[in-house]
């Protein structure tokens, strides 16, 4: 486990890469399946410790009704067999993966288009003339490990900016995780 922090080329405003993935219900998805304010695009994975940590976090989110949670695996799954598509499908029958999507990126391409380099990489976007624009990305909370329990959820907080139509004006540095581990 080697810890990375995101440095991102996307900046608040840029207009959110598109992409085309299939989702491990055996739907493929692109931005357009979604019709929501606050679309919350999190590159994450099964394997890795600071992932995991957020799943409850995230899992709460996606059940809000005018949040979308994304989440996307671009993870080498046959070096990381905890990855696979497969591994990805029992997370989500178990509900310890309850987000609105759960997708895999298997070139990694829309990871790199996005800029994501860890796991997990949070990017909220908020809907502008019909098109996703960026409003924040950084870190989900002020937990700085996996075994640390949060008391500040800065996602929430950048998440009532999108829906009151304010602009995100907290920067608690990159978000932190694993690396990706790229195919």
């Amino acid at each position: 486990m080697a810890l990375q922090e995101s440095d991102s080329e996307l900046e608040t405003g840029d207009a959110a890469p598109d992409f085309e993935l299939p989702g491990v219900d055996g739907e493929t998805y692109t931005l357009d399946s979604f019709d929501t304010d606050a679309l919350l695009v999190v590159f994450t994975c099964n394997h890795c410790p600071y992932a995991q940590a957020k799943f409850d976090l995230l899992n709460d989110i996606a059940d809000e009704d005018d949040v979308t949670v994304v989440g996307i695996n671009a993870n080498d799954a046959e070096e990381y067999p905890e990855d696979s598509v497969e591994k990805m499908q029992e997370f989500v029958e178990t509900g310890r993966v309850d987000y609105d999507a759960y997708l895999r990126d298997e070139s990694a391409d829309v990871a790199r288009a996005y800029g994501a380099v860890c796991t997990p990489d949070p990017f909220l976007f908020r809907r502008e003339d019909g098109e996703y624009r960026l409003a924040y990305h950084a870190r989900l909370d002020d937990a700085m490990g996996p075994d640390e329990e949060a008391s500040e959820f800065y996602i929430r907080q950048a998440i009532d900016a999108v829906r009151a139509d304010e602009p995100v004006d907290i920067d608690p540095g990159p978000s932190r995780g694993c690396g990706i581990k790229w195919p």
